[in-house]
């Protein structure tokens, strides 16, 4: 029985590596801007290169079909073009600023392959459509205090498993608003006593367990990375996956017709009762606090530095719910798309995503950011960031990894942790 086992093991082990060693694809559709940097002048002509390689050559009289044109609202599509030599080129250009899209698909022996190259024309010049309410701080100002009239009533369990030498981990809970539930998050806080800099974690849209922020600064920081939906952060993944498929399925679509009930109204409470909580621990230092997050989170890094003025720093990366509007000018909208996928024009949803706009907490950044998107996101397009980013007065770098679509290149990553570090004083 015994050799059974160890035989059983070892078989499971050789599945496991063979699995971990997928990787890729061996035929590539590469599509290259003749710009390196993928910038040009508006009126300039872009020149897009179409190859098909397999084993780092072109492969002859493939099929492919493509899309050309500003981003998400292509001028140009063609089907069924035949590569005789392997590749194709194709010129255009844009009077607007924005980005051109080159997004093409070949077909090789029942295989559907896609790549896709992004120039952008004139990018700085991007200023939103999305409109500004007239009553737009007053109305966070007003929810934020109604908010806090809640008390926090913070609970925290010592997760022991999760502990690490330098930190104590918890699963934290803490009240958002009148009948807006709990916040879940995991807590680190550094064993040895003191006072430290804090970063928030805020999250990407989705439904999912959480293990918090241990790497960033072991020791030498307070991380807290907080989920949105009210739910604890440590149950097991099947729970999560059954809320995503079922109660919480689009959640971005709840209540989009009333300001006060849209499902965002909650989560953007909650990230700034997140901060409320950071400020309330005896190790935090009171001086250094940063935010940072992806997607969902990019933009509630973004709206939590707007709207809290105990925020240092933020570091958000292709932050979504950037310029819901552009939709009424064929323009790329940022995602969730509301009007794109969600209902058209109706006047009640676009008065009220006017407040959730990452665009509009954007004018109202005054701390140092690291911005980083790539050309080729086809979830939040560079159109819809770039023309958020723009109105931003406060110091800011932006770092574009252009070939990035909505996923990080490890450089990518390895920058931003390092900025956020140096801001945090733990370098």
């Amino acid at each position: 029985m015994r050799k059974v086992t160890v035989l059983s093991f070892l078989v499971l082990l050789c599945i496991g590596a063979v699995h971990g060693q997928i990787r890729g694809n061996e035929i590539r559709v590469v599509v290259s801007p003749d710009h390196n940097d993928w910038e040009y002048a508006l009126g300039e002509k872009c020149t897009f290169t179409i190859r098909v390689v397999k084993a780092q050559n072109l492969l002859p009289d493939v099929t492919v079909d493509y899309e050309l044109g500003p981003e998400m609202y292509p001028t140009e599509k063609k089907e069924g073009v035949v590569l005789k030599d392997g590749m194709l080129k194709l010129r255009s250009s844009m009077k607007t600023p924005g980005f051109l899209r080159c997004k093409v698909k070949a077909h090789v022996d029942g295989r559907t392959y896609e790549g896709l190259a992004t120039a952008a024309y004139e990018p700085d010049k991007l200023r939103p459509v999305s409109q500004l309410p007239d009553d737009f701080q007053s109305y966070w100002s007003e929810t934020l205090r109604k908010a806090r009239e809640l008390p926090l009533n913070p609970l925290m369990t010592l997760l022991p498993e999760r502990c690490t030498e330098t930190d104590n981990v918890y699963q934290v809970s803490f009240q958002t608003k009148p009948g807006g539930g709990r916040f879940y998050g995991i807590l680190s806080i550094p064993k040895k006593e003191g006072k430290y800099p804090a970063l928030l974690r805020v999250p990407g849209a989705g439904v999912r367990p959480y293990t918090g922020d241990t790497y960033t600064a072991p020791g030498r920081a307070i991380t807290l990375e907080v989920g949105i939906h009210g739910i604890p952060v440590t149950m097991q993944q099947s729970v999560y996956d059954a809320l995503a498929n079922g109660a919480l399925s689009n959640y971005w679509t709840f209540r989009r017709d009333d300001r006060d009930a849209i499902y965002y109204n909650r989560v953007i409470v909650g990230a700034l009762r997140a901060v409320d909580l950071i400020c309330s621990l005896p190790q935090f230092d009171g001086k250094t606090l940063g935010v940072t997050g992806s997607s969902q989170g990019g933009a509630l890094t973004i709206i939590t530095a707007a709207l809290d003025s105990r925020v240092t720093f933020l570091a958000p990366v292709h932050p979504a719910m950037c310029d819901h509007e552009a939709f009424f000018e064929k323009r790329a909208c940022g995602w969730p798309h509301y009007f794109l996928y969600y209902g058209g024009a109706d006047d009640k949803v676009r008065q009220t995503v006017r407040y959730y706009d990452t665009a509009n907490f954007a004018r109202f950044i005054k701390v140092p950011g690291w911005y980083s998107w790539g050309y080729n996101d086809e979830v939040c397009p560079p159109t819809s960031m770039h023309a958020a980013y723009n109105l931003i007065e406060a110091p800011k770098e932006l770092h574009p990894y252009l070939e990035t679509g909505h996923y990080w290149y490890q450089e990518q990553w390895d920058a931003w942790q390092a900025w956020i570090r140096k801001q945090l004083g733990v370098e």
